[in-house]
């Protein structure tokens, strides 16, 4: 027993610098990409904004059917338009993530007209851009419903069948501000940092689930109607991300079964940086690079 436990222990430090050399190889060598030809892409929030885009990428490189989920179908209608005419297969429902029934139900009507999702993307989210004290219960009450709770029941309804597919990957479009929270926020930091940790938990626990994978996207603010308004200090120095970026990127993460993503590669030193720090410092380097006050011109969508 004891010889077991010091091979095992000798072997540790060795598979972690296997693993290591391999990601610095596939930063330089990517491995080859996913065919996507056979999948059905369920991505919720679908109807504008990155879901829109993701949607756009998705037919572009080859997906079998997209479907769409969202509150208002006008942009659904639109979008699933578009992506016909692009050539794929597309097909739209109502649905509100943070219904839980509503959710189960229509998974169901989509198994039924559509088939069995094997791409769920997690895409659907609301900020509400005010102070704790300046926010409305309710409001506080739907972030955290559509950006944390919605993951739960979605995921509950089609994992599942990929599992005895062995065949489907969830993903997850989350944000920065789940590693760094900013003033202004609470309601959306909160409820994307609760969501990282659900993704966190669920990558490892599919570790022994072959065939199902797990993404979980983390992008710098992104320039669409749902954080307008936003304004940090130096825009210059940290440009807004264009949201076919970000779709383009959560896509090829997709396709090379990478687990997490941060956009830009900068945003790694933010966690560095918070790892060794003093909690005075980084005070300082929020009020220098202006996420202090960025929320204090937010009007969100129109």
């Amino acid at each position: 027993m004891i010889w077991k436990w010091l091979g095992a222990l000798l072997l540790f430090p060795i598979q972690m610098v296997y693993l290591v050399v391999k990601a610095a190889v596939c930063l330089v060598l990517p491995p080859k990409l996913r065919d996507l030809s056979g999948e059905n892409v369920l991505i919720t929030g679908g109807g504008r904004g990155i879901g829109r885009h993701l949607a756009r990428e998705f037919a572009k490189r080859g997906a079998r059917k997209i479907i769409l989920w969202g509150r208002t179908e006008k942009c659904l209608k639109e979008t699933a338009e578009e992506i016909r005419m692009m050539g794929t297969e597309c097909y739209y429902f109502i649905c509100d993530v943070g219904n839980r029934e509503e959710v189960y139900r229509q998974a169901k009507a989509v198994r039924e007209k559509v088939g069995d999702i094997t791409i769920l993307v997690n895409n659907a989210a609301v900020v509400h851009g005010k102070s704790l004290m300046d926010s409305d219960d309710d409001a506080l009450l739907k972030s955290q419903h559509i950006n944390t709770l919605g993951q739960f029941w979605t995921t509950k309804a089609f994992l599942p069948r990929m599992l005895e597919l062995q065949n489907g990957h969830i993903v997850c479009l989350n944000s920065v501000l789940a590693l760094s929270a900013i003033p202004g926020a609470i309601d959306y930091c909160t409820s994307k940092a609760s969501s990282f940790a659900f993704m966190e938990s669920l990558t490892l626990g599919l570790l022994d689930c072959p065939g199902v994978n797990a993404t979980t996207v983390l992008p710098f603010h992104t320039s669409t109607e749902m954080f307008q308004g936003m304004r940090i200090r130096f825009p210059n120095l940290f440009p807004p991300l264009k949201p076919e970026t970000v779709a383009r990127r959560t896509v090829e993460a997709v396709q090379m079964n990478q687990a997490f993503l941060l956009l830009p590669w900068t945003m790694h030193v933010l966690v560095i940086l918070k790892s060794i720090l003093p909690q005075a410092a980084l005070e300082e380097i929020h009020k220098f690079s202006g996420s202090y006050t960025c929320m204090n011109t937010f009007k969100g969508r129109t």
